[in-house]
């Protein structure tokens, strides 16, 4: 199946709703922006993330496709004025990083809802945040449950692929303990790194820190250091996952730990090799869970 472009809605126009906005635009859509303030609207335009914007609701009235680029939790609990906007014919699917809340959420709230989540973003967020080609060679995954429209799928699959998107599906609790461990746990792990260096007594010592800190420093906390609204909404939306992951975590660490505390270098070594063979496996692309390509 191919879908043709058509009258795609964007609720919200931060990274992942805005990049959408440049590629959809790009590949043939005519563009509708939804927001909450008009002075978004107004960027949203000059920046040509839509062909046209609204801040009410009913502007989604004939899209084809709606695409909820949402905080977690006003998809957790859309207003009212939003469910009565969107055509009951529309495909509407989201982005968000938890989907068994949100496909609990919207199950029974639209007939052809479709749960997925692109797996792209970068340290930007906000209105000035999108930019074109984010999707492209990025995992792209649906959790679709018995009660998923498969044409709905479908759609959702297809402008995935089209975008240059790898194609996943999963189901939603496999989904949330994945993402547990390479997206949500990394936002706490690196939040921790960065507490236990911007906590340093010794004000010289810090500085010092602070004036060495280079690439290495910057690729490890540069999660810690995001958004902590949305680092909130994925921990407590998906609590018990990541509170499973970072036991495990603890775990390991007491291991490295107890290595240098006994001076084990030989295990530590063993322990080093082990993750430096370990790491090239989550940095390939993925294969298709369901092996539907």
């Amino acid at each position: 199946m191919t879908v043709q472009p058509g009258r795609a809605g964007i609720v919200g126009l931060g990274l992942i709703g805005g990049s959408l906005g440049l590629d959809l635009q790009s590949r043939g859509w005519t563009v509708q922006g939804l927001v909450h303030r008009q002075v978004t609207a107004d960027r949203a335009i000059d920046r040509g993330l839509v062909n046209s914007i609204s801040t009410d609701p009913a502007c989604l009235s004939g899209c084809d496709l709606v695409i909820l680029a949402l905080p977690i939790p006003l998809l957790l609990d859309p207003p009212a004025e939003l469910l009565a906007a969107i055509p009951p014919a529309a495909v509407v699917t989201d982005v968000g990083s938890v989907k068994q809340p949100v496909l609990a959420a919207w199950r029974h709230r639209h007939p052809r809802f479709v749960a997925s989540h692109p797996m792209a973003g970068t340290a930007l967020a906000g209105v000035e945040a999108g930019t074109p080609n984010l999707f492209c060679g990025r995992p792209w995954i649906a959790t679709p449950d018995g009660d998923t429209d498969p044409s709905a799928l479908a759609t959702v699959k297809d402008l995935a692929v089209s975008l240059g998107s790898h194609w996943l599906t999963a189901s939603a609790s496999q989904h949330d303990q994945a993402v547990a461990l390479i997206s949500h746990m990394p936002v706490l792990v690196s939040a921790a790194l960065l507490r236990a260096v911007g906590d340093e007594r010794d004000p010289e010592i810090r500085q010092l820190a602070a004036a060495l800190a280079s690439s290495g420093f910057a690729d490890t906390s540069r999660v810690g250091g995001g958004n902590p609204d949305l680092g909130v909404a994925m921990a407590s939306s998906n609590r018990d996952a990541v509170l499973r992951v970072l036991a495990a975590y603890r775990w390991s660490l007491e291991q490295l730990e107890d290595a240098v505390l006994q001076e084990n270098w030989s295990q530590l070594h063993v322990e080093l090799k082990r993750t430096q063979a370990l790491r090239p496996d989550f940095l390939q692309p993925l294969g298709d869970i369901n092996a539907e390509n």
